[in-house]
Order: structure tokens, then C-alpha cells, then sequence
């Protein structure tokens, strides 16, 4: 699914009034009937079946109009707030506008001097929908109509929200200090930016995508370069599994990983390139851990590395990897190596001299970070899976400006390094050389653990072996690792949970994605765990 900035989705909608001659004035009556569906459901069961309509002057508050016409026409009892003055009220808002005066609605002017009123009504109200500012909204909320959202957050009672939370930016998630806490949000035709990413998403709550009748052409169209991760669309990314094959049919993955003391990544990378369906894993660890890997790891080969006087492994190891990388469809390097100078030169002359498909993360991208010049020599397709602490060292920025803009740092990094860059965090970002970008919508806080990043590395090592290309393999593991972090969660809490029950839950991860029979309720879904689910207009 696309998503799109404010500035794309204006041009979609102009799009659909001046070429398709779709009015106006229709487009906002599917919205808004939209807007009154999802509060319809919310009510269901509800004894009192209040509604409380807070709209603004453009046509953010013209589509709470006319959701408070069909609303009202249900026989639900609605409260309708205006912000401002009905002389102001122009164009298709103010055709709704009247069209509801004329039903013998009232809509009352709220003004500084009005606040406690509103609080009031809503006090009294099974449901609050908030049209008041849209998807231009930018900086703070101010005046009265930050006292009007901050009622609205206090009451507790449910909001929907009209197409983005007054308070967010749509085009970048940050939110005022006065932001409306919606348990929905009914956002038109596609997703906007800032309703993905944090902290905008944690005020968006769920959020229906409502068709309102804007042609497909124009949502999927191949100039709009930012995308959505959901289950029906990169399910077509899972291999094909020929009941005539062999464990040499999906691949051999090498894992070169650990040190003395990070022994545990190298098994969790290793263990998750397998559980991703690659036919056979090589572990390849320091001399010294190999019985221990051994022992512990009954599925995975192992090999023996020379190593360096503090247990990590030595430069003198090149030449047995190059060999075994020739046996090899991918590669993954990095988890647990350590920061060993002769350690982090072999990195640095294998990912330049190989042409095997490698996912690079922790200590194979510090390495890098010491000369980033590196990737840009290297020929093989590579997936760079840095947290933001390993961003900022490999481009200079600070962390915080890494985090202050996810999307747009990662997207740059890919188009300078010719990479696919995996920037992981809460609403992981995917972004290809290309200029093509995903936001990955499943996972949750229990993921922040020590391990959760190596399973990673070896999901997407092992989707790689399997003949997936770098950015779909990059996209796939990633949906498929948040996932199980979901079903973990799900089972035994975000507390508690550790990286080991991640990878516990990946094989039933991939059986949900691929729509298999046993698993109720998922096949056909939008997104599998994700936070947006179609909403379709009869």
C-alpha cells in the first residue's frame, strides 16, 4: 500500500476532481460516511449513543459535517461544535454545512469564552469525533483550540479522528503539546506519513484507510515512492517451496559471527537464516567457541576460524572464508565479531571483495562505519541493518538527528551508498537505492532486547539464500521478525520476552503471512499485525 505526504495526497485529490471529474463535493461525502461508519461501530452496544462533533473551517470540518448528517440520520443523538465562525466556512464545507442547518441541525459557534461548554458536551458523549484541523496542520496548536483537545484527551471518552489527529503533522509524525488521542483514526485513500511513524502513530491509534472513490490509478501510481508493508502485498515476496526439491534447493547461508563473550548472537543468526527456510547454515565462529557452537547448535554446520589473542576472528581467516564463500548463496557478517582492528579489516575486504548476496549488522557495520568508502567499492547486494546508534557512526549525524528523521536519513543513506538499509526501531524503515521506501508496521516494545536484531540479520541472510532479491528479502524479514515479536508478545507478554521466543515464533509467523488453513482470522486480512486495515464503501 502507498503512502503518501500531504503534498502527494492534495495532488491526488486535484487529480481526481480536474481529470477523473469527481466533484468535490463527493469525494467529501464519502469521507465523511466513511468517518460515520467507523463511529457506528464504535457505538455498537452503547445504551446512550451520543456523539460529540468538534469541526474546524476548512474542509477537515466539512467532512465532520456530513459524517454528523449520516449520524443523525441513524437516530444518534450528535452535539455539533464549530471552531470559529459560520461566515468563514467556504466552498464544499460550507455546501455541508448548510445542508445540516437545513435538516434543522444545530451547529454552535465555539469561541474562547465557550471552552467549559464543550467540556460539558463531551463529558456527556458516548463518542467524540475531531474534524477540527487537517492534514496541513503544522507547530503547535494554540488559543482556545488547544483547551478544546486537551478537554477532549481528559474526558477519556473514545475520538475519532478525521483523516489525521488535530495536533499531528501529517507529513512527519511530530505532534503539538496539545494533540488529540484518537481510538481510530479515518484517514482517505491512503496513509499519510506521519500517521505511520512515532510519535504521530502512538496519538493515530487504529487506522482505517477509507475508499473514497479516488480511481486505483491514482494510489498506485509508481511516481509515489513510499510504501506501507501489509500482508497481502508482500506475501508474493515468500519463495516457492517445489515439493521436488532438497536442502541444497533453498540455499546455503554463511554466518560469520561472535567473539569471546558473543556467542549467543552468532546462534541466534544462525538459527533464524534456518527457520527462514534456507536449506543448510554455516556457522563460521573464532577456534575457540567452535565446540561450544557445536554442541549447542545441532542443525548448523560449524567452522573453525583463526583468531586473534582476544577471541575474535583474525585477518588470517580471509582466505578460508573466500573459499567457503564460494560454496555459498549468502552471506551474513557482523553479529558479536567485536571491534578488534584485525577483525573489523577482514569485514572491510570481504564485503569489497565479495560478490555474494550479505546482510551486514552490529559489529560488521561498525567496521564499516571506519571507512564507509567501503561500501561503495563493494559489488555484491547488500542489506545494511543498523539501530540508530550504528546510523549516526556510519553517517556522521548524531543520534538524535538520526531519530528526529528516520525516514529521510535512511533514504538518503541508501541512494549514497547503493545499498538497501534496514533502519530498525519502533515502524522499522526499509529504503532501496531506488528512492523506494517501506515502513514496516508490525512489532512492538517487547522487541527491545539483546538478540532481537541478530534474528534479523539471519532471516533476511537466509531469504537471500533462497533467491529473494535485497530489497524484497529486506522487507520480507522484516514484516516476518515483527510478527513473531508479535505472537510472542501475545503469548508470554512484552516484559518478559526475550530473542529466543521470537525466534520460536517464526515458523508460525510464516504460516500467517502465507494464509495457510489453521490460523483463523488471517487469511484475506489487510495486515497481518500491522496498524492500518482497508475500510471498503458498499
Amino acid at each position: 500500500m502507498k503512502v503518501v505526504t500531504p503534498d502527494e495526497m492534495r495532488e491526488i485529490d486535484r487529480n481526481a476532481i480536474e481529470e477523473a471529474g469527481i466533484p468535490g463535493v463527493v469525494l467529501m461525502e464519502n469521507a465523511g460516511r466513511a468517518v460515520a461508519d467507523t463511529v457506528k461501530r464504535l457505538l455498537e452496544g452503547m445504551a446512550g449513543r451520543r456523539v460529540c462533533i468538534f469541526a474546524g473551517k476548512g474542509n477537515n470540518g466539512g467532512d465532520g459535517f456530513v459524517a454528523a448528517r449520516h449520524l443523525v440520520n441513524s437516530q444518534i443523538r450528535v452535539k455539533t461544535f464549530l471552531i470559529g465562525n459560520i461566515d468563514e466556512v467556504r466552498g464544499d464545507a460550507r455546501v455541508n454545512l448548510d445542508i445540516l442547518i437545513r435538516m434543522g441541525v444545530d451547529v454552535e459557534e465555539i469561541g474562547p469564552e465557550d471552552v467549559h461548554r464543550a467540556r460539558v458536551a463531551v463529558s456527556v458523549s458516548d463518542v467524540v469525533v475531531d474534524a477540527i484541523f487537517g492534514t496541513g496542520f503544522k507547530g503547535e496548536v494554540g488559543g482556545y483550540a488547544a483547551q478544546i483537545i486537551d478537554a477532549i484527551n481528559e474526558s477519556g471518552r473514545p475520538v475519532v479522528a478525521v483523516d489525521v489527529p488535530s495536533g499531528l503533522d501529517a507529513s512527519t509524525g511530530k505532534i503539538s503539546a496539545s494533540c488529540v488521542r484518537a481510538r481510530y483514526t479515518v484517514t482517505f485513500g491512503l496513509p499519510k506519513v506521519g500517521l505511520l511513524l512515532y510519535p504521530g502513530a502512538a496519538c493515530a491509534g487504529e487506522l482505517v484507510v477509507a475508499d473514497i472513490g479516488i480511481p486505483r490509478a491514482f494510489l498506485t501510481d509508481e511516481r509515489l515512492k513510499l510504501n506501507l508493508s501489509i500482508a497481502e502485498e508482500i506475501r508474493r515476496y515468500l519463495p516457492a517451496r517445489d515439493p521436488d526439491s532438497h536442502k541444497g534447493t533453498f540455499g546455503r547461508v554463511l554466518v560469520v559471527a561472535g567473539s569471546q563473550g558473543m556467542a549467543g548472537a552468532a546462534a541466534l543468526a544462525s538459527l533464524a537464516a534456518l527457520r527462514s527456510g534456507a536449506g543448510l547454515v554455516t556457522l563460521a565462529v573464532p577456534k575457540s567457541l567452535q565446540d561450544i557452537m557445536h554442541s549447542r547448535l545441532t542443525e548448523v554446520m560449524t567452522r573453525a576460524l583463526p583468531e586473534t589473542e582476544s577471541g575474535s576472528v583474525s585477518l588470517q581467516a580471509q582466505a578460508l572464508l573466500d573459499g567457503i564463500l564460494r560454496g555459498a548463496e549468502a552471506l551474513a557478517i557482523g553479529p558479536g565479531l567485536s571491534m578488534h582492528s584485525e577483525t573489523a579489516q577482514l569485514v572491510r575486504n570481504i564485503v569489497m571483495t565479495t560478490s555474494v548476496p550479505a546482510v551486514i549488522d552490529a559489529d560488521g557495520l561498525n567496521a564499516i562505519a571506519q571507512d564507509p568508502g567501503t561500501l561503495k567499492t563493494s559489488k555484491a547486494p547488500i542489506v545494511l541493518t543498523p539501530h540508530p546508534g550504528e546510523m549516526a557512526r556510519l553517517t556522521g549525524l548524531s543520534v538524535h538527528e538520526v531519530k528526529r528523521d528516520r525516514l529521510s536519513v535512511a533514504m538518503k543513506a541508501a541512494a549514497q551508498w547503493g545499498k538497501v538499509v534496514v533502519l530498525k526501531g519502533a515502524r522499522t524503515i526499509i529504503a532501496d537505492p531506488s528512492g523506494e521506501a517501506y515502513i514496516n508496521p508490525t512489532g512492538n516494545s517487547g522487541m527491545a532486547t539483546a538478540g532481537s536484531g541478530d534474528v534479523l540479520t539471519g532471516l533476511i541472510a537466509g531469504l537471500l539464500a533462497q533467491g529473494v532479491s535485497a530489497l524484497q528479502a529486506a522487507v520480507l524479514g522484516t514484516y516476518v521478525h515483527g510478527l513473531a515479536g508479535d505472537i510472542a508478545a501475545a503469548r508470554r507478554g512484552e516484559m518478559g520476552m526475550i530473542a529466543g521466543d521470537i525466534l520460536e515464533c517464526v515458523p508460525e509467523a510464516l504460516v500467517r503471512l502465507a494464509g495457510l488453513k489453521g490460523l483463523a482470522g488471517e487469511r484475506g486480512e489487510t495486515d497481518v499485525g500491522g496498524p492500518a486495515r482497508q475500510a471498503h464503501r458498499g
